[in-house]
């Protein structure tokens, strides 16, 4: 079973930054990447990196947000720039096939508040 476990979540001013980071035990799908739901509202993709490093962004943080992956690490960043009231939500860390269709390996999710 893989494991995956984000940190970096808190709490940040609009317009203000925060980095995530998530350690996973390993990954077979065709990538890894960053979910996020926020109360009321369905779960979105954000980003997510495919295994040979092709990075793929919702619309709505395309320019502000930069998914990395450090592979001798195996840990997984999300860069978090510019950051708005509408990005507030719980950010997941888990494998998938796209933005649309995660799997089903999941980290416990790290909150973030932009007030």
């Amino acid at each position: 079973q893989v494991q995956l476990v984000e940190s970096g979540g808190g709490s940040v001013q609009a317009g203000g930054s925060l980095t995530l980071s998530c350690t996973y035990s390993e990954f077979s799908t065709s990538c890894i990447g960053w979910f996020r739901q926020a109360p009321g509202k369905e779960r979105e993709g954000v980003a997510a990196m495919y295994r040979k490093g092709a990075a793929i962004y919702e619309d709505s943080v395309k320019g502000r947000f930069t998914i990395s992956r450090d592979n001798a690490m195996n840990t997984l960043y999300l860069q978090m720039n510019s950051l708005k009231t509408e990005d507030a939500a719980v950010y997941y860390c888990a494998t998938a096939w796209n933005l649309l269709l995660p799997s089903r390996d999941w980290g416990q999710g790290t909150q973030v508040t932009v007030s």
